[in-house]
């Protein structure tokens, strides 16, 4: 080859081989390429108690560290994990389930059905992950088939044997084990740096689809920090809020997951006369315990320009707090959109009037001001929160935005609005939400609904065939006068549904087509086993 050929295919080759570990060096910080790091607070976020199913461990996600019965596909059906076949007695009280034989926990001992009897048992106990009160308890038939036992008809009880990790019963301790926890799923615990992160080990022995990846490090990372990551190229996969969703940032591209994730603001129907709820905290509100001020709200409210601000114009406009992809959705409303005119003319019938000129109505005395409460690290509440407040002003109505932490809004989540969020594929959340029996009962039914016919709608849903209930469930939310809508008791606000933002790395595919729709709280890892790691055709040689 002549000379100086050579030297020139010597310098392109150097060049590319320096392009190559730019590259790769930018994108992967001191990691290999079967190793993944991830800024996903989303998906549960650093846990208080361990990441111990019992204790709540991500019982709405995939918990990686241990396998569930059930498992929910693309779809919104379910298929077998664990199971492999189940029975449901017609009055909906008896559900029996199936396993396989051939599971481990990472421990090497056998995961039967005591395991799975064992842990249902103690969740309900606890009570600190699903609400199991209509379950009388969970028993192994034999070592391959256990059998729930229900007190009531429950057509919703299949969607708790997704949600719920399996432990194993002969060793588990509930004060060690969410620091050390053991289990059946893809991935095995290594090791917890609480404040920073927890790594994870591929479970070699795991019984289903083998994932990529070999270690799996989860940052806990959020809003600003989990930005700052990717911009950093410190990460592979950075779930930030959405403020952040119209940024750019060089090798990374931004995926909108979909959710059925729902903001609302729940607006206590009681006026505050001294009655406590179960624990002591004070119900009622001597402004949103007026119909007329809860009314106003729904009529007023711009929810299209708040989805645009608030939310980075990735929202979606919600009325009923039901994410509009779920079968028991309900598609029309009976709300003309920011109907400010609407909102003033009930104020004013009510007998709510800025008698001083102050820009606040007031009505025997009372002005019509009240707090509004938002968990301080979550950008998207604060801007809804924010943004209602300012709204409000138009209707004569002062609404003080307040940040705050979950330990304070529990004190007074049912005299104060606050801002939530919901979303599940579960239907039974609509009895959390809105059944008079679980008026104050923790967080359910914050806004002291009672109404007997949404009660009846309610009770009608669980005797049901799951998707003959469906109608059941949406008009236990909005049926003419009752339900929650203006027509009703207006007992709730609900603003919009989210999406979940997520930088990416470019040389990581994250097989967005077989991505799951996402619960409340989030999940980056329902489709883990299908990730793989990528490279640029221009980068092919290296």
């Amino acid at each position: 080859m002549d000379r100086k050929y050579l030297i020139g295919a010597i310098l392109v080759i150097i060049v590319i081989i320096i392009g190559c570990a730019v590259y790769f060096g930018q994108s992967h910080v001191e990691r290999a390429d079967d190793e993944l790091v991830v800024a996903a607070y989303s998906h549960g976020g650093e846990p208080e108690s361990g990441f111990d199913p019992i204790l709540g461990w991500n019982y709405y996600s995939e918990p990686l560290i241990q396998s569930t019965l059930l498992k929910m596909n693309r779809n919104m059906s379910y298929e077998n994990d664990l199971a492999t076949n189940y029975t449901i007695s017609d009055d909906y009280k008896t559900y029996t389930v199936q396993i396989r034989d051939d599971v481990k926990f990472t421990d090497n001992t056998p995961l039967d059905a005591e395991d799975i009897a064992f842990t249902y048992n103690e969740a309900k106990k606890t009570g600190a992950s699903l609400d199991l009160s209509n379950m009388n308890n969970a028993t192994a038939v034999n070592p391959t088939t256990v059998q729930f036992d229900l007190n009531k008809s429950d057509s919703t009880f299949l969607d708790k044997l997704a949600y719920i990790g399996i432990v194993p019963s002969d060793s588990y301790n509930n004060e060690t084990y969410g620091s050390n926890p053991v289990g059946s799923g893809p991935y095995k615990f290594a090791q917890w740096d609480k404040g920073q992160q927890v790594i994870l080990e591929r479970n070699d022995n795991y019984y289903g689809d083998q994932p990529e990846f070999k270690k799996l490090t989860i940052l806990f990372a959020q809003n600003e920090a989990a930005f700052n990551a990717a911009k950093n190229k410190e990460v592979d996969v950075s779930a930030v809020p959405l403020a952040y969703a119209k940024e750019n940032v060089d090798g990374y591209t931004m995926y909108l997951m979909d959710t059925i994730d729902v903001r609302g603001i729940s607006l206590p129907t009681k006026m505050n006369t001294g009655e406590k709820n179960p624990d002591s905290g004070d119900v009622g509100n001597n402004v949103t315990g007026d119909i007329a001020i809860r009314k106003a709200l729904n009529y007023g409210i711009d929810r299209t320009s708040l989805c645009e601000g608030a939310l980075n114009g990735i929202g979606y406009p919600n009325y009923d707090g039901i994410a509009h992809q779920l079968p028991w959705a309900n598609n029309a409303t009976a709300i003309e959109d920011g109907d400010i005119a609407k909102a003033n003319e009930t104020l004013e019938k009510a007998g709510w009037v800025d008698s001083d000129g102050d820009g606040i109505r007031e009505k025997n005395g009372t002005k019509a001001s009240f707090e509004l409460y938002y968990s301080s690290d979550a950008p998207e509440r604060q801007a809804i929160a924010v943004s209602v407040s300012e709204q409000a002003k138009e209707m004569g109505i002062e609404v003080k935005a307040i940040g705050s932490n979950w330990d304070e809004m529990d004190g007074i989540k049912n005299s104060q609005a606050i801002v939530w969020g919901f979303g599940s594929t579960d239907p039974s959340t609509i009895w959390s939400e809105y059944h008079s029996s679980q008026a104050g009962i923790g967080y359910n039914n914050p806004s002291y609904v009672n109404d007997s016919v949404i009660d009846q709608h309610i009770d009608n849903a669980f005797k049901l065939p799951r998707e003959s209930s469906y109608s059941e469930w949406s008009n236990a939310v909005w049926d003419g006068s009752h339900g929650i809508s203006p027509q009703g008791d207006a007992s709730w606000l609900w603003i919009g549904e989210i999406k979940y933002g997520y930088f990416v790395d470019d040389s990581l595919d994250i097989s967005n087509d077989t991505a799951l729709l996402q619960p409340h709280g989030g999940d980056i890892f329902g489709n883990i086993y299908d990730w793989k790691r990528v490279y640029l055709n221009a980068l092919s040689i290296c």
